[in-house]
């Protein structure tokens, strides 16, 4: 249904979605460590995607890898605007 991507500590899921700003959904599994480590994980994400490229009537989906608790924040962003760049949305050609 989506097209997915993974770019250094992040996997982006993207499809078409209604009229209007970007929605963005935040995941952050078990694997990426306890419960403090997963929201962190989360926050990172949260903030690196509003200094992002997202683009409109998309929804998007962010899974967080154990690499978002490491990286600098400057690194997620670029991550975030290159899984973008690199996905198709439907009705594009690539």
């Amino acid at each position: 249904m989506g097209q997915r991507r993974r770019c250094g500590g992040i996997t982006v899921i993207a499809m078409p979605g209604t009229a209007g700003a970007a929605t963005i959904g935040f995941v952050a599994g078990k694997k990426v460590g306890s419960a403090v480590k997963r929201n962190l994980a989360k926050r990172r994400l949260r903030e690196a995607a509003t200094h992002s490229r997202l683009k409109s009537d998309t929804v998007y989906v962010l899974i967080a890898d154990r690499g978002v608790l490491d990286a600098p924040f400057d690194r997620l962003v670029g991550w975030i605007n290159r899984c973008v760049e690199e996905l198709p949305l439907a009705g594009e050609k690539r």
